[in-house]
């Protein structure tokens, strides 16, 4: 029997993406050193090679790293597969019988949303938001309930300029201040709003999901057309109580 090859940089590369995964926000790259017991030449090598191929970002103007948008597509991944869909899928449609408009569960993947579950409400639009779709997560309800979720530090690495920021409609932020006023507002009022930026006609409410760590995992939405007089905060009362019964069966937390 022959002992098992030892290669050191994967064995790092993998603790260092484990580390940085675990964490609330991007870390010093002395922290992560420290912590791991990587020399401090082996440690940017590695750090600069996962950033070439965008597993890591390093926050603009500090000595911090997070996880890039490669390490998201990961996580997106497997919650595709499991079981955050399986679960995910009759609660989304529960709320959409129950506030009778089109309901949707999504990830973060990179600055992308990818929609993971839809359930369309009988007599409403189609919507674009079907299994598969990416669309840019500053723009959306799912995407903004989870960045507002997220520590700012992070939101920052993952929007640094103005270059960060996709358009559809011709509305919503288009530069990293404007994205914080908006976050700001999704926080003070416990959910988030899309109102056209996606489709001109259609509105969204959104709430995050969270983990065991209060990690925002997904986001479940409902989506409306904007005639049709429904009030986004009494929405955002149907669909906060499936968010938490997801968090419950996925984790076992109960929200306060």
């Amino acid at each position: 029997m022959t002992d098992k090859p030892q290669v050191p940089a994967a064995d790092q590369t993998l603790r260092i993406l484990t580390m940085l995964a675990r964490q609330r926000g991007p870390v010093a790259a002395r922290t992560i050193g420290d912590q791991l017991g990587i020399p401090r030449s082996s440690l940017y090598h590695l750090l600069s090679t996962l950033a070439e191929h965008g597993y890591v970002v390093r926050v603009p103007g500090e000595r911090r790293w997070g996880l890039g948008a490669a390490a998201s597509e990961l996580g997106g991944g497997y919650a595709r597969q499991e079981p955050l869909a399986r679960v995910g899928r009759p609660i989304v449609a529960a709320l959409a019988d129950r506030a009778g408009e089109s309901a949707h569960l999504a990830v973060m993947s990179g600055r992308d949303v990818l929609y993971i579950v839809e359930e369309r409400a009988p007599r409403r639009p189609a919507l674009v938001t079907e299994v598969g779709v990416r669309l840019p997560a500053h723009l959306t309800a799912t995407g903004r309930a989870m960045l507002a979720a997220l520590p700012r530090e992070q939101v920052r690495a993952l929007y640094p300029d103005a270059s960060a920021f996709a358009d559809r409609t011709g509305r919503g932020p288009a530069r990293p201040g404007e994205l914080r006023d908006v976050l700001r507002g999704v926080r003070v009022a416990g959910f988030a709003l899309e109102d056209g930026e996606v489709t001109v006609g259609l509105r969204s409410v959104g709430v995050a999901v969270r983990d065991h760590t209060g990690w925002p995992a997904a986001a479940m939405a409902l989506t409306w057309p904007d005639g049709s007089a429904r009030d986004a905060a009494e929405l955002a009362a149907v669909l906060a109580p499936a968010a938490a019964e997801l968090e419950r069966r996925l984790y076992a937390t109960r929200r306060p």
